[in-house]
Parts: C-alpha cells; sequence; structure tokens
C-alpha cells in the first residue's frame, strides 16, 4: 500500500502536476480495490464479504472518475490508451 506520493510535485510545471496527481489518485484507487478484494476473500463472515466488495467497487467507480478527468487534461494519454483498445482488439480478434 502506498502512503507517499512517489514523485516530487515541487520539480513539475503546474499543468504537469495536475496529471501527476491524477496518475497518482489512480494508483491509490486500484491498490484500495485490490485490498478490499483480498480482504473480502479472507473474511468469514458473509456480511464482511458484502460490504468488502461493495466498496471495492465504489473504489473501481473513483478510478473511472479520476481517469476521465486525466483523459480531458492529457491528450497524449487519450491517444495512448485508444491505441491499446486498438492493439487488444487487433490481438484478440474482438
Amino acid at each position: 500500500m502506498m502512503s507517499k506520493v512517489p514523485i516530487d510535485l515541487e520539480k513539475l510545471s503546474r499543468k504537469d502536476v495536475d496529471k501527476e496527481v491524477l496518475r497518482v489518485a489512480i494508483i491509490a484507487e486500484l491498490d484500495a480495490v485490490n485490498l478490499y478484494e483480498q480482504l473480502a476473500q479472507a473474511a468469514g463472515s458473509r456480511d464482511v464479504k458484502k460490504v468488502l466488495l461493495d466498496i471495492a467497487k465504489e473504489e473501481k467507480t473513483h478510478v473511472g472518475e479520476f481517469q476521465a478527468l486525466l483523459l480531458k487534461i492529457d491528450g497524449e494519454q487519450a491517444l495512448e490508451l485508444e491505441k491499446g483498445r486498438k492493439e487488444v482488439e487487433e490481438i484478440t480478434g474482438k
């Protein structure tokens, strides 16, 4: 789990800071998804599992929110994401 921002934000331009803040936020949310899903697998109580999985789902929504914002402010990221999607379609035929 992450407890510290892995980059020195003070060394970046203002527009790059926003991009990196969003990337760190995405990483933190994905980390939370993994944690809650692992805890749900370990939990013995059906209610505990249910709540943990519901929270994990909310974290996935947060990932989507941060990613949508990142794609609005980082055109290169948006282009590369689309390239990746197309490559997967070519590889898988789907």
